[in-house]
């Protein structure tokens, strides 16, 4: 059975999320207000992707992992839920359109994800060449 931290499991996550992060783009690109019954169809997609996702980690890497992943996912999912009143009020206070909000938001998170990853590669090159960077991270 193959290790869940190969590269080639990373290469292919990252691959997928690439994927799903475009294939959004694409059906959103005409600007318009999101209603009440398009955003529960589109949670009832993610949360069936994720679900999807899970059946695909139990069959390759095992009970294990799927009992990892599945209340990992759903902790994160529960706790979006306090970003949605950031976004909210965000939105307010600089007068976002909602035909717009789509939009600001897909490219805000992009922007958050890509800065995550830089910080994380930028931080784990520092801390295999000097490691005296690790006391430091520690330390804050």
């Amino acid at each position: 059975m193959e290790s869940v931290a190969s590269t080639p499991t990373w290469a292919g996550f990252g691959v997928f999320v690439i994927v799903a992060l475009a294939i959004d783009l694409a059906l959103h690109r005409d600007a318009h207000e999101i209603g009440f019954a398009e955003a529960l169809a589109w949670s009832v997609v993610w949360i069936a992707l994720a679900l999807l996702f899970n059946g695909f980690v139990y069959l390759r890497f095992g009970r294990e992992a799927a009992l990892q992943f599945l209340p990992g996912y759903l902790v994160e999912k529960s706790l979006s839920v306090d970003n949605i009143f950031v976004f909210v009020a965000l939105f307010q206070a600089f007068a976002v359109p909602p035909r717009l909000q789509h939009r600001v938001l897909f490219w805000g998170i992009i922007g958050a994800v890509s800065m995550r990853a830089v910080f994380i590669f930028a931080g784990a090159a520092l801390m295999t060449r000097f490691h005296w960077v690790m006391c430091l991270f520690g330390g804050i």
